[in-house]
């Protein structure tokens, strides 16, 4: 189907892009850390343009990255809120957040986690940071 952006939209069974056992694992965190909502979401925006990033992200963010034995999940997730937070990268940040709590990061470890953003990166990307935080707090507990 048609998605107004002038590609296709990507299907599941779709067998122009099947999915590699790279994939298969990077799919399998990505849900577990990030929840099958939003991946869906994002796979089932995904156009014959965009597959290929998801196909990057799901094979090598999460495959390979995020299974790596050397940092646990929780780890990992406390470098990217840091990291993400520097960027000022804010949507990719709301996800993540999601992902903290589901890796076992408590509310008042990313709040600790964005005060030494606002340190050492800057106090903009830190209450950026802490707003849409709070969002997706707000958001969970409603």
């Amino acid at each position: 189907m048609p998605n107004g952006a002038g590609g296709q939209r990507h299907s599941e069974g779709d067998g122009a892009r099947e999915h590699t056992e790279a994939f298969k694992r990077g799919l399998k965190t990505r849900r577990e850390v990030l929840g099958d909502v939003y991946v869906d979401a994002s796979l089932d925006k995904a156009t014959d343009f965009s597959w290929p990033m998801q196909k990057l992200v799901t094979e090598y963010c999460w495959g390979e990255i995020w299974n790596r034995p050397g940092l646990g999940r929780r780890e990992r997730s406390i470098l990217n809120l840091g990291i993400i937070s520097a960027l000022n990268r804010q949507h990719e940040l709301r996800t993540h957040v999601r992902g903290a709590l589901n890796n076992g990061v408590t509310r008042e470890e990313i709040a600790e986690i964005f005060l030494q953003v606002a340190v050492y990166c800057g106090m903009p990307a830190a209450i950026d940071s802490f707003r849409n935080a709070q969002q997706v707090l707000d958001e969970l507990t409603d």
